[in-house]
């Protein structure tokens, strides 16, 4: 299995120790698990972004008063 070497400086492992001794977690798991948790974040961002796109011109239609000035149809309208 793939392993990591990572270097901190004082200051940053005493926070990282922190983080996990506040999550129960020893130095490696947490570690781990962060880089997880990122991983996991960015395909949910991915995919809500992706869900909102397609329903934008439907919720566009339903609530045209929250449609972005510069993003109305003949351009930006006075407030």
């Amino acid at each position: 299995m793939p392993s990591l070497n990572v270097s901190f400086s004082d200051e940053e492992m005493e926070g990282v120790r922190a983080a996990a001794a506040a999550e129960g977690k020893s130095l490696k798991s947490y570690l781990h698990d962060l880089g997880v948790r990122e991983m996991q974040r960015k395909q949910f961002v991915a995919g809500a972004a992706e869900w909102a796109d397609r329903l934008r011109s439907e919720f566009d239609a339903a609530f045209p008063d929250e449609v972005p000035p510069s993003q109305r149809a003949g351009g930006a309208a006075a407030a």
